[in-house]
């Protein structure tokens, strides 16, 4: 019977803050938290500006504005996503059933995958669209510009590791998991050897405690 499965004891154990702040997969979730929200607070607070003479704003990549409200989208839903999936590593080692551990990493690793590339696309979409603005035609705030592009491509980047960690931990889950009941009779670290006499049952072995036989005709009269 498995002992551990996804990386963690399945008999659980204390929360330890300061190990778990210390984990590589908690450290990539902390800075995938901190890029999403540069890049949404960058654009709801600088992203759109006013023509000259305008009252109406628009999107400072390119006058786009489905494309920051692309990249505010995502980046709330990966805020939100890194925080759950915190809580959910600091619950991790409290949950005794592997199956429920399956899905929790399951999870992780689509989510992962599925943030990867739409930061992916986010990072291309504004990159391409910064570099066709006009300076002279809105009043664009160049350096938060470059910082929600930039910041895009590290959100790929970290997203993308999670996808690299949570592939591991499944692995490693699944290889866990697989180790099942050894068969005694080919287990060579068994303390009993088989048994050896002819038409016994297979995989029988032979008891610890073998009783001595007394041969017919040996009767010893008992001392008084």
């Amino acid at each position: 019977m498995e002992s551990s499965a996804y990386g963690a004891s399945l008999a659980g154990g204390a929360f330890d803050f300061w190990s778990f702040i210390k984990q590589t997969q908690t450290i990539v979730r902390l800075f995938c938290w901190l890029f999403s929200i540069v890049v949404f607070a960058t654009i709801i607070n600088e992203g759109y500006t006013n023509h000259h003479g305008g009252d109406d704003t628009k999107c400072m990549f390119n006058e786009s504005d489905s494309a920051c409200n692309y990249a505010i989208g995502i980046g709330i839903l990966a805020f939100l996503a890194s925080v759950a999936f915190i809580v959910l590593d600091a619950y991790f080692p409290q949950i005794s059933n592997a199956k429920d551990r399956k899905y929790i990493v399951l999870g992780d690793l689509v989510f992962s995958g599925v943030w990867t590339f739409l930061w992916f696309v986010c990072f291309c979409v504004l990159a391409n669209l910064w570099s066709k603005t006009k300076a002279e035609t809105l009043l664009v705030p160049a350096d938060a510009a470059r910082a929600v592009v930039a910041f895009a491509f590290f959100s790929t980047a970290t997203w993308a590791l999670l996808t690299v960690l949570a592939f591991r931990r499944y692995r490693l889950g699944m290889d866990e998991i697989g180790i099942g009941y050894n068969d005694p009779t080919t287990d060579h670290t068994s303390p009993y050897p088989s048994s050896s006499y002819p038409g016994g049952p297979d995989g029988y072995q032979q008891s610890p405690f073998t009783p001595t036989t007394v041969g017919e005709g040996a009767y010893q009269p008992p001392a008084y």
